[in-house]
């Protein structure tokens, strides 16, 4: 018997301490499948690639990522970017533009949209070669804003004062502490009316528009995918499997192979996009939206 028991010893001893340590053995294999890198071969493996941009755009250095390794990587044929977001700031809506129109010069480039193409999310898709948008989406929203609250009546009442010390006459430029004067409100508008001259060129430039018609596609109109259309912001109307064949067709590739963006990955992109929804009711931002 003890032998028996000499035996067996090295097995109950292991089955024993996974008992005691299984959570945390758990744990370890959960970081390990997370952070272990993917095989080089299965990520050479995809001739086309989706990309995704969804959520606010607040930074652009992921997406931007992505569309920069996409053309340089010569196994990927072509791109689908798929887009569900209401816009943001502009600075990187303009960098993911650059990018997309960089990548069309290398391979072609077929931006859908998912559910909504909306100012600066539009303006990150301006160049791609074709735009293909889901029948029940929204386009268009090409416009620029600024807002901010007027906290002083609050302030007032609970009997806070601001205190100010600065150089330059429009320093104090969109304070919540006060209402906005007459005179900061007209360079306010100059740099309003500056991105939006900007923003309308691009747009008729890349989508082949006239600049004197922009009330009718720009003007923060909201359009349905077909009426974005009739105006000339999208190219057709379709669903992704759509735009992924449309995609295939153009960059001439028979056996599509897509790549397989890892869950944990979609997960983490899902919680920034909605953590980076910025309130901005008190202190002010140019957003496209």
């Amino acid at each position: 018997m003890e032998f028996l028991k000499k035996l067996i010893s090295p097995i109950t001893g292991t089955i024993n301490y996974i008992q005691d340590h299984f959570k945390a053995m758990l744990f370890i294999l959960i970081l390990i499948l997370i952070f272990a890198p993917a095989s080089e071969d299965k990520l050479s493996q995809c001739n086309l690639e989706k990309i995704t941009l969804s959520g606010p755009i607040m930074d652009s250095t992921e997406v931007v990522s992505q569309i920069n390794k996409a053309a340089k990587n010569n196994n990927v044929k072509g791109v689908l970017f798929c887009v569900d977001s209401p816009g943001g700031a502009v600075a990187p809506s303009v960098e993911i533009s650059m990018a997309i129109k960089r990548l069309r010069a290398k391979k072609p480039v077929i931006a859908y949209a998912k559910g909504t193409m909306a100012s600066g999310s539009y303006y990150a898709s301006i160049w791609a070669n074709k735009i293909i948008a889901n029948p029940g989406s929204m386009v268009g929203s090409i416009g620029v804003i600024m807002e901010g609250a007027d906290l002083s009546g609050i302030m007032k009442k609970i009997g806070i004062k601001s205190q100010v010390v600065k150089a330059g006459l429009y320093k104090q430029i969109g304070t919540p502490d006060r209402p906005w004067k007459k005179y900061e409100i007209a360079e306010l508008n100059k740099v309003i009316d500056g991105t939006y001259n900007m923003f309308t060129k691009d747009v008729a430039d890349a989508r082949g528009l006239n600049i004197k018609n922009r009330n009718s596609f720009a003007n923060a109109h909201i359009f349905t995918a077909a009426q974005a259309k009739k105006v000339g912001l999208i190219d057709a109307l379709g669903v992704e499997y759509d735009a992924k064949t449309a995609l295939a067709n153009l960059a001439h590739v028979a056996h599509p192979v897509w790549n397989k963006e890892d869950k944990f990955d979609k997960l983490m992109k899902k919680l920034a996009a909605s953590s980076a929804v910025v309130l901005n009711t008190y202190f002010p931002a140019l957003t496209l939206r």
